[in-house]
């Protein structure tokens, strides 16, 4: 199922995220958020570079 999430949709996130963690907290969550995902896609962009010398030799 796609994630199509709209402006309301992100915005209710949000204010919800900032209920249950705290404003305090947020920064730290998102920090590790984009952590998460800067590996990942560092991840991917390893996997997809070896399967392509793989496919070339």
């Amino acid at each position: 199922m796609p994630l199509n999430i709209g402006w309301t949709g992100l915005l209710l996130l949000i204010i919800i995220a900032m209920l249950i963690f705290g404003p305090s907290k947020l920064p730290q969550l998102g920090r590790a958020i984009g952590t998460t995902l800067r590996e990942f896609r560092s991840g991917t962009k390893d996997l997809m570079e070896d399967d392509s010398k793989n496919k070339s030799n």
